[in-house]
């Protein structure tokens, strides 16, 4: 049974007690918070393993806990899974920026929520693979240090930009990366691209990919992921 601690922090008792339960049920100690203020006291006494943070908070809300964890070395590996109602894609976009690592909206799947935390966990376990590493997933073998990516065994002929787009996201399977993080990791933070030419990029890195495209997975409204 699972052992890692949740904290979950939701102003809504209803929901609160309904992810407690089920995260419960499945072996994860669970703690609540009512509040922002209530879960950065929780956590200064107890640093849990998982955050699930509700955006709409009263006082102070989930995008300013989220970036105060962020902001402090001893919480800022802590995963966060952002609770949000439909139509808050502005909030969502800024909650990935300043460092969350997935979101949930409401009203949610048990079974969604669950699958979701236990993702995070995962990722949480993995390290990422570092800078020259070769990576390998699904039918791609992505060579850094040569520039060389492989499809089914077959090299494809990708610009730099497409390239380092590619190692991004199939990098950190699962992970969902805004565009402006992109652009940032992509071409650094000076570089005046906009939204659309990540799309376009995106396009053209998908028709190149052939049948593995597929796993390049649009996230409307936010950005894009590699599927895991």
């Amino acid at each position: 049974m699972a052992k890692e601690r949740i904290l979950v922090v939701e102003d809504d008792e209803d929901i609160q007690q309904l992810l407690k339960y089920n995260l419960a049920k499945e072996g994860y100690q669970v703690t609540g918070a009512a509040s922002g203020e209530e879960a950065i006291k929780v956590l200064k006494s107890n640093l849990p393993d998982l955050v699930l943070l509700d955006l709409m908070l009263p006082g102070i809300d989930g995008l300013e806990v989220c970036r105060l964890l962020k902001r402090e070395a001893r919480t800022s590996q802590v995963p966060i899974i952002m609770l949000t109602a439909k139509g808050e894609e502005a909030d969502i976009v800024t909650g990935l920026e300043l460092g969350a690592d997935d979101y949930i909206t409401k009203p949610f799947s048990p079974r969604v929520m669950l699958a979701r935390v236990r993702t995070a966990l995962r990722r949480l376990q993995a390290e990422p693979p570092a800078p020259g590493e070769t990576i390998m997933i699904h039918e791609l073998v992505i060579h850094p240090g040569r520039h060389e990516v492989l499809a089914a065994d077959q090299p494809l002929d990708l610009t730099l930009t497409e390239f380092r787009l590619l190692h991004l996201l199939a990098g950190r399977p699962g992970w969902v990366f805004t565009r402006d993080q992109i652009v940032k990791r992509v071409h650094g933070d000076d570089y005046p691209a906009s939204d659309r030419s990540v799309d376009v990029q995106v396009v053209n890195l998908r028709k190149k990919l052939g049948p593995c495209g597929k796993y390049l997975e649009t996230v409307r409204g936010i950005g894009y992921r590699f599927k895991e």
